[in-house]
Formats: structure tokens, C-alpha cells, sequence
């Protein structure tokens, strides 16, 4: 059951909880209470569209410097990982100067920026190397203490590596979630499933949804969208359930921010614009605790939840 901590208003910030998280479901202004670690927890941090410098956006030295301070056991990004196109030079000698320094503990996933270079995506791959996993087109899964993960490739729209209902990906996924017995599950491509943000839904990504919600995920993490933008659980159709999935978008790792869309849904629970930062999950044995981090430090969502 989720626990949210704090609602407030903050500048270009706007945060939408349900009428279970704050009287009347407004924002309310002041300070976010600090929820309590899962005793035990992992401490991971997520973030998608990510590296441009050295230009003249230089936010990823700023992301990565709250990497840094967090100072997690795994990074996980959340795909379009270098711009504008993902070549090795690119990766090379702009990301390597700031996220590049966490690659030991980097496990990536793709998206569609890293397909405008090469159909084959040859720059990320080569770049990460055997932690892309490009025997099996860039997904695979991972045990991280009581959690089990799975990164899959969204790539451009699932135009390059299919992912709709029956294709290779999609039944490998549900086997591996079939065959996990991890009480706490995290999946994570680059385009959402559900988004207000600027590329709003995205249908392509469907059946990795519709298989996260019926495998018993827990948590979906996306990018694509500049924004962070956190939903309530919800079922395999896009319905809130308590016992659901949580999709939370956060491709604020570095690069221009965008406005969102239209306006937030009921299905909505958070969301932030304007403000660059990096997803901080601790994952515990039965339970997770989430921050969004912004540049400067500013904690301006979070809150914690049971594992289904």
C-alpha cells in the first residue's frame, strides 16, 4: 500500500496525489518529510536521456553529480543514454566526462537515440560492452539483493528489436518473470507506457506492460518524456489497482527539459517539471523507498511502498 510523504508546491513544481496521500487531493506548500529506508535496502539510482556535454547544456555534469552524492550500488539508465545519436564517439567523449564514471555499476537500457546512428545501435553497444547484454539485443535481467530486475529495449518505437505481443522479447520477458522468485520485481525500458509528457502515451510499449502488470512487477521505470511524471499502481489495461504496477517516467538525467502535454490525469500521482535530477530508489526486501532528486539537491517527490 502506498505511503506518500509530503505534498508540496515548490516553483515549477506541482505535485498531484491522490485523495488517500492529501485532503481534497491539492498540493500543499512546505517541507517533504524524509520517508524511513527499508532496513536493509539497496540504494539505486535511475535517470533516461541523459548526455550532451561538453555543449551548451550541461546538465549531466550536474545529474551526475547527485549520483555521486547518493553514491548507489547500481545505476540504471533509462535510455536515449547519449545525443543526438548515439555514435561511439559521442559516447566517448561526452558521456564518458560524467555518467561514464559510474560504468561499473551501469546496467543500461536503450532508446530510440541510440538507433539514429546505426539500425544496429552499434555505438551504445559497443560502448557499454558485455553490460548491454547485445547477445540478446540489449535485454536481460539481474538479482540485486532481494530484488529481481529486468532491462528490456524499447528502442525506436520496437521498430528494430520487436517487442509487441508474441515476439521473441515479449515471451522471453513473461518466462523470466515466470521464473523468478523474488518477492519484489523492477522492470525498466525507455518509452513509457503511460505519460502527459510531450510524447504522451506510447502504444508500441503495450505489451511489455500488459506483461510487466500480469507478471506481478512492482515498479516501471521509463524515460523518453523530459519530465518526471510518477503514476498509481495499475492493472494490465491501465486501471488503478491498488495490488497494481507503478510506472514512474524520469528522463531528466541531462538533456533539455520539455512542458508536459495536457493536463494530469487521475492517474497521475506526481509529477515535476523544470527541474533536471535523478530517481533514488532503495530497494528493501519487502518494500521501496523513492526520492526524486533535483539538481541542488531539493527532494521533490517521494515516498514508499510494499511490494505487491
Amino acid at each position: 500500500m502506498m505511503e506518500p510523504w509530503g505534498c508540496r508546491r515548490a516553483g515549477a513544481v506541482v505535485l498531484l496525489l491522490t485523495l488517500a496521500a492529501c485532503s481534497g487531493g491539492q498540493a500543499v506548500d512546505g517541507p517533504a518529510s524524509q520517508p524511513p529506508a527499508p532496513r536493509g535496502a539497496i540504494t539505486v539510482v535511475a535517470a533516461g536521456d541523459i548526455s550532451t556535454c561538453p555543449g551548451v547544456d550541461c546538465g549531466p555534469a550536474d545529474t551526475a553529480a547527485l549520483v555521486d552524492d547518493i553514491d548507489p550500488k547500481a545505476v540504471l539508465t533509462l535510455g536515449d543514454n547519449q545525443y543526438p545519436s548515439g555514435e561511439l564517439v559521442d559516447f566517448q567523449e561526452k558521456y564518458a566526462k560524467t555518467w561514464g564514471r559510474f560504468t561499473d555499476i551501469t546496467h543500461p537500457a536503450p532508446g530510440n537515440h541510440e538507433y539514429y546512428a546505426s539500425p544496429d545501435a552499434d555505438g551504445y553497444f559497443d560502448y557499454f560492452g558485455a553490460a548491454a547484454h547485445p547477445d540478446t539485443d540489449g535485454y536481460y535481467s539481474f538479482n540485486l539483493g532481494d530484488w529481481h530486475l529486468v532491462a528490456l529495449n524499447s528502442n525506436d518505437e520496437c521498430k528494430e528489436v520487436a517487442c509487441d505481443d508474441g515476439s521473441e522479447q515479449q515471451r522471453w520477458f513473461a518466462d523470466d518473470l515466470a521464473a523468478s522468485d523474488a518477492r519484489c520485481t523492477l522492470a525498466y525500458w525507455h518509452h513509457p507506457r503511460w505519460s502527459t509528457g510531450e510524447h504522451r502515451d506510447t502504444e508500441s510499449s503495450d505489451a511489455l506492460w500488459q506483461t510487466a502488470a500480469d507478471g506481478g512487477v512492482d515498479l516501471v521505470l521509463n524515460g523518453h518524456d523530459h519530465d518526471y511524471e510518477r503514476f498509481v499502481a495499475q492493472d494490465a489495461d491501465g486501471v488503478a489497482d491498488k495490488q497494481g504496477t507503478v510506472e514512474i517516467v524520469a528522463g531528466t538525467g541531462g538533456v533539455a527539459l520539455r512542458d508536459f502535454a495536457e493536463p494530469a490525469g487521475p492517474l497521475t500521482a506526481a509529477r515535476v517539471e523544470d527541474h533536471k535530477g535523478v530517481l533514488r530508489l532503495d530497494l528493501g526486501a519487502q518494500s521501496y523507498a523513492w526520492q526524486f532528486v533535483a539538481v541542488g539537491g531539493d527532494v521533490l517527490d517521494q515516498g514508499r511502498d510494499d511490494c505487491s
